[in-house]
């Protein structure tokens, strides 16, 4: 699930949101929404099947297998607030999708291979770990390299959403700081997290 290499548009259909967030796969997305295996007959979905469709989402949209999703379940269920958003802000903070969500990748695959191939410095020391999490005060930055400067330069040109809120990014410099944590309303995932932490309670 975390390197899923597949067709993302047919997952974007499956799943009935744009998960995969690469143009080919919202074209796809954009052209047919209806889920894929045209001519059959739509059938009710069971509750266990919407509980697996949202968990689904979470699982591709932020490129985590059953074991990691698990371990931050069991995380969230023990930090103070609501278990389903605690367990939407820690994928949140992930790096791959800081460097997602700061305009320097345009999808979460490419934030995380970027991070793989030691392109950013975290707090000054090469960091390679995709899933580290980030607090505020961090600091994020590309390797001082001209090619990587280049590359991450034509990337924030590109970049077509907004940066979020909790993050500070000196586009000059290639710098991203984690201002806060991030709260409800900093959330990107659209989905019903409250039947997932009931199918992962069992």
């Amino acid at each position: 699930m975390a390197h899923y290499t597949g067709p993302k548009g047919r997952i974007n259909r499956r799943l009935g949101a744009v998960i995969f967030e690469n143009g080919g796969a919202r074209r796809a997305w954009e052209r047919r929404d209806s889920p894929p295996g045209g001519g059959m007959r739509p059938r009710k979905m069971s509750t266990y099947g919407e509980a697996m469709r949202e968990k689904q989402k979470i699982k591709y949209y932020y490129g985590l297998g059953e074991r990691p999703l698990r371990r931050l379940f069991q995380e969230a269920k023990h930090t103070a607030g609501n278990t389903g958003e605690q367990l939407l802000l820690l994928c949140e903070r992930r790096l791959d999708s800081v460097v997602r969500l700061a305009g320097f990748a345009h999808t979460r695959p490419q934030a995380r291979q970027a991070i793989s191939h030691g392109h950013f410095l975290v707090n000054g020391r090469k960091c390679d770990v995709p899933s580290r999490r980030v607090s505020p005060g961090d600091v994020l930055e590309v390797k001082q390299r001209p090619n990587l400067a280049d590359l991450y330069r034509g990337r924030i040109e590109s970049f077509e959403g907004e940066t979020a809120a909790w993050l500070d990014c000196e586009q000059e410099r290639l710098r991203i700081t984690i201002n806060r944590l991030p709260d409800n309303e900093d959330i990107t995932l659209p989905v019903e997290v409250s039947i997932v932490v009931e199918l992962l309670s069992r």
